[in-house]
């Protein structure tokens, strides 16, 4: 038995050997990484730094044109409430104009009306009755003064038209 503990104390020994490679082998690797990644981290620390202060700016930057952004909107609300209260007012103006214009051009037809019925009634009438007053007076001056027989050409014509 004396061989079976030997040689389980002799495995043991190698195995802790190995163990002791193995981590002095992980102890290398990580030592070397350590110093990859200290290279790294000294590299990424200016970049980092720079990423910090453009994001407090653009952060900054972004709450001043929100803040802008904001004012030029209610600025906006404010100028269309006023176009409109204007656009309403110029409605009913224009609706009140339009009223007083239909009203002025009713009275203005009207007017006309009875200017051209006065004219009618007080010119023309008489107008006409003197003409025709007047014709009547040619029309006897020349049954008075004429000649009562056709002559032939005359005759002849008014035969002509009723044949």
């Amino acid at each position: 038995m004396e061989n079976v503990a030997i040689a389980a104390i002799i495995v043991a020994a190698v195995a802790i050997v190995l163990q002791a490679l193995f981590m002095l082998g992980l102890y290398r690797s990580a030592k070397s990484m350590a110093a990859q990644v200290a290279g790294l981290v000294e590299k990424a620390e200016p970049v980092l730094a720079d990423a910090r202060e453009t994001i407090e700016q653009s952060r900054r930057q972004m709450t001043e044109v929100t803040g802008k952004a904001n004012k030029v909107l209610d600025s906006a609300q404010a100028q269309v409430a006023k176009l409109d209260e204007v656009l309403t007012d110029a409605a009913s103006r224009a609706k009140v104009q339009m009223d007083r214009l239909e009203m002025v051009l009713d009275d203005s037809i009207s007017r006309v009306h009875e200017t051209v019925a006065v004219l009618h009634d007080g010119v023309l009438r008489p107008l006409r009755e003197l003409n025709g007053i007047a014709t009547g007076i040619r029309a006897g001056i020349a049954y008075l003064f004429g000649s009562r027989r056709p002559s032939v050409a005359q005759a002849t014509h008014d035969d002509e038209m009723f044949i």
